[in-house]
Parts: C-alpha cells; sequence; structure tokens
C-alpha cells in the first residue's frame, strides 16, 4: 500500500471476516487437504500425524457454523473505496473482523499469537 503511494495510487485494503463463499466451503476445502496430504512424503505425514489434518477439518467444520452469508457487507465496503472521495485506508468487513480480528492486530505479537 505505501509502496504504491509514491506512483500516486490510493490503496485500500479491506480485511474481511469469515463469509460463506466457495472459497470457504468445507467439503472442497476438505478434498483438496486431503488430496494434498496424500501427496506428501510419508517423513512429513509422520512429522505432523493423522491427528493433525483430523483436528484441522475438524476446526473448519466448526468455525463454518459461524460463517457471515450476507457478502453484501463486502461489497458495500468495495464500493465505498472506489467511489468515495475520501475512502479510507482499511476496511473491515463482518462483526468478527471488527470485533476480533481488528482488535487483536492492536496487541503485542506473543499475545496475539497466544489467541
Amino acid at each position: 500500500r505505501l509502496e504504491m503511494r509514491n506512483f500516486g495510487v490510493k490503496v485500500c485494503v479491506i480485511e474481511p471476516g469469515y463469509f460463506k463463499t466457495m472459497i470457504t466451503n468445507v467439503e472442497n476445502l476438505e478434498k483438496n487437504f486431503h488430496a494434498s496430504w496424500k501427496k506428501l512424503p510419508e517423513e512429513i505425514k509422520t512429522t505432523y500425524g493423522e491427528s493433525y489434518l483430523r483436528d484441522f477439518v475438524g476446526m473448519l467444520k466448526l468455525l463454518q457454523k459461524s460463517y457471515n452469508s450476507n457478502l453484501s457487507l463486502v461489497t458495500n465496503c468495495m464500493e465505498h473505496a472506489l467511489t468515495s472521495v475520501h475512502p479510507r485506508t482499511r476496511y473491515s468487513a463482518g462483526w468478527d473482523a471488527k470485533l476480533l480480528y481488528l482488535p487483536i492486530s492492536y496487541l503485542p505479537s506473543a499475545l496475539s499469537d497466544a489467541l
């Protein structure tokens, strides 16, 4: 963003929370993760363990329950960034982005990593 300022280009960052899209579709993600897992060398599979993949997919399934399906929250941010005379530097779309990710970004790294 700052690098582009020298060229007269204003860059706005849109930081959405979790939204229900094809990118976050758990079935697709799970299929891709399992396909990638099968291609890994045995040494890496042993290091991580089968439980790593199982727990990761389980967490995705748990998170999907809180995905927001109202994509207009993101597109409204995009519209404002593109059409406003004075667009904001950063836009947070969704309750999780505003109430969780944004405040965490202000914490010291060690604390945000623990969270």
